[in-house]
């Protein structure tokens, strides 16, 4: 698995998880996570903050990346690993679960995104730290699989269905206001955006190795097909004759990972209206 190419500083945190199993079940990326730092830091700034760099297993925490206030991008926990950054405690100290996920288990799949804000509400970060962001989660995106296209309804009711929604927030699994309402109430678009980008590999602030045509265009769910293949493809999964890398629940299908290219969903597609398929 590899790290972002946009990285300008790396300096990895001891606080974190080898691997993304957790008793036994090994987790896919499927998710992001974005939070705010409280200040207005540099990458290197917010990597090197002592609770970042100091080992400390009950208070310690990490993210895998790290964006400033200039637009720097910094690697804090591979993301081959679970970083320690969504967890969160009941008044009662105990975790806080939605959905049977904790924040703790949001991260064995989330790449999770500390960004630099002010120190007040709303938290807003600057221009420049949210055009990082946005280059940030496209080009993870597009390493990822898992994930894809970008999914937001704001929807606490949906953590863990990551084929309606693959963006979570801290605040869901803890009493924090993290990742602030200035960043929050941007998520839908924020997603809109990495989409367009994601869609659109000649669009303007588009990172440079992006594929430069359609045909090399990889839809990794069946709800990221295109209208006009779908049916086909659903149809080949309703039968059988098209299986998922992963089925975490045999009675849905949009959360199988497909990674379906554009030539293959075309030719089943002419195949399928021609009669072939049966």
């Amino acid at each position: 698995m590899n790290n972002s190419p946009l990285v300008t500083y790396t300096r990895l945190s001891p606080n974190h998880t080898e691997g993304r199993t957790l008793n036994g079940k090994t987790y896919i990326i499927d998710t992001v996570t974005i939070h705010c730092v409280v200040g207005q830091l540099t990458a290197k700034g917010i990597v090197n903050l002592p609770g970042f760099t100091t080992y400390d297993p009950v208070n310690g925490s990490s993210c895998n990346y790290a964006v400033g206030k200039d637009g720097s991008i910094a690697l804090c926990v591979e993301e081959c690993n679970r970083s320690w950054c969504s967890g969160g405690k009941d008044k009662n100290g105990k975790a806080i679960y939605v959905n049977g996920i904790s924040g703790k288990i949001n991260d064995f799949r989330a790449i999770t995104i500390e960004v630099a804000s002010d120190t007040k509400h709303p938290y807003a970060i600057t221009d420049a730290a949210m055009e990082a962001l946005i280059s940030l989660l496209a080009d993870i995106c597009k390493r990822n699989p898992g994930i894809g296209r970008l999914r937001w309804k704001g929807d606490k009711s949906l953590v863990g269905n990551v084929a309606e929604q693959n963006m979570t927030v801290h605040r869901w699994f803890a009493n924090k206001a993290c990742p602030g309402d200035y960043l929050y109430s941007r998520h839908g678009e924020i997603a809109a955006e990495v989409n367009r980008r994601l869609d659109d590999p000649k669009a303007e602030g588009n990172i440079a190795d992006e594929p430069t045509d359609k045909a090399a265009a990889i839809y990794a769910r069946l709800p990221d097909v295109p209208d006009s293949y779908r049916p086909t493809i659903q149809n080949l999964m309703e039968k059988k004759a098209l299986t998922g890398f992963s089925d975490p629940d045999p009675t849905q299908l949009n959360d199988n990972i497909l990674n379906l290219s554009e030539d293959f969903c075309r030719m089943m597609t002419v195949l399928d209206r021609l009669g072939v398929l049966g």
